[in-house]
């Protein structure tokens, strides 16, 4: 593995950073407090080629390489990770999902508006009752020949109100469990979809999550992705990748918690010094900057190896763990060597705090990373 960024990465990776540091800053608090959907920053970032990343060029997309994915993340989420998780879930799941498992004619219909972010993607798998434990889909989808029929509901989607392309997983044989489930491209204006109220959130509150209820809806048999029962191992494949970049938005929280703590410290004053000069708030600042290095280097060797075409779903499972880690215990003391200050969301590190824990959270918790971890130790 190199660990010297091609140009290209550089690039993605300061084009990413300028854009936050320059536009997502201005109104990220006021997002925040009011619950308010980024529209103008995802057409932005949709035109910097942001949402098609994952997808090939003969598409509309630019079909970057994972590191250059995760670099973007990081930068992006060091000042807003409700702009990064649309984009997240946009790209890990949404678009790479069709683009990879697809079939040529969904790709035509859908890539396009993917990549050019004229249509936002949304993922559902989670339900009521169907968290960690993905293998028990209450929603249903049932095979009338030409069609099938979804009933049920599908609960913490994010981009379910803004987003235009839905991939859901619904249970078509019971008696089969995780082998009879389904995936399928639905978009949301079908009949018989309805979109739940707006979740009240701690963190993230700028990207819209709700609960998408499905009242038999009628899916065309051609919308589903793969062979009969493929829907499972489907949502599996698509969050072994889909880790990687929360892992990377994990890092770029614990990134930007840590530079606005260096930036405080070399500022504030106490005892009549700086406090970077006081070996309480020195170690602190030394324990963070190693700990994100070593995530750092989980990340990038997860998306090297899925660059590499390499299994990587354990590496990713590991990215994950110590990467939503390292950010809520970065963001916390981050809070803590700001003191008062970064107790109130003007300075910014008590919502980078409540962002991190998010990360422990979706697209599989710490707990379900160690249960992968541990059964690709028990194989051996």
């Amino acid at each position: 593995m190199n660990y010297a960024y091609t140009e290209e990465q550089q690039l993605i990776r300061e084009t990413a950073r300028d854009y936050a540091r320059r536009n997502l800053i201005k109104d990220v608090l006021e997002r925040d407090a009011k619950a308010i959907y980024p529209a103008k920053h995802v057409k932005n970032i949709a035109e910097l080629g942001f949402f098609g990343m994952m997808i090939k060029p003969e598409y509309g997309g630019v079909d970057t390489d994972n590191i250059s994915y995760a670099l973007a993340l990081e930068e992006i989420s060091k000042v807003d990770s409700s702009v990064a998780v649309i984009m997240a879930v946009h790209n890990s799941l949404t678009s790479y999902g069709i683009q990879t498992y697809g079939n040529d004619a969904q790709k035509e219909q859908y890539l396009p508006s993917l990549a050019s972010g004229e249509m936002i993607g949304a993922f559902l798998l989670s339900e009521p009752d169907a968290g960690s434990d993905a293998s028990f889909q209450k929603t249903t989808a049932a095979d009338k020949g030409d069609h099938y029929l979804v009933n049920g509901v599908k609960n913490w989607i994010t981009s379910a109100q803004s987003g235009s392309i839905y991939l859901v997983m619904a249970q078509t044989w019971p008696e089969k469990g995780h082998k009879g489930i389904n995936a399928f491209i639905v978009e949301k204006d079908t009949p018989g979809i309805s979109i739940g109220p707006h979740e009240d959130k701690m963190g993230m509150r700028s990207s819209d999550t709700h609960s998408v209820m499905f009242n038999d809806v009628m899916i065309p048999k051609e919308n589903r992705i793969g062979d009969d029962g493929f829907g499972f191992r489907f949502a599996m494949k698509l969050l072994e990748g889909g880790r990687i970049g929360i892992a990377a938005q994990a890092l770029g929280i614990a990134s930007g918690a840590y530079e606005l703590s260096v930036k405080y410290a070399r500022e504030r004053k106490a005892f009549g010094t700086e406090i970077i000069n006081h070996q309480a708030i020195a170690f602190k600042l030394a324990d963070m900057a190693t700990e994100i290095e070593t995530a750092r280097l989980m990340v990038l060797k997860a998306a090297w190896l899925k660059d590499q075409g390499k299994p990587h779903g354990t590496e990713s499972a590991m990215a994950k763990l110590i990467a939503t880690d390292v950010a809520m215990k970065t963001t916390t003391e981050a809070v803590q060597i700001h003191g008062g200050y970064g107790y109130v969301k003007e300075y910014h590190v008590e919502r980078l705090m409540r962002e991190a824990k998010l990360t422990q959270i979706y697209e599989g918790t710490s707990e379900i990373q160690k249960l992968i971890i541990s059964r690709a130790i028990a194989k051996g």
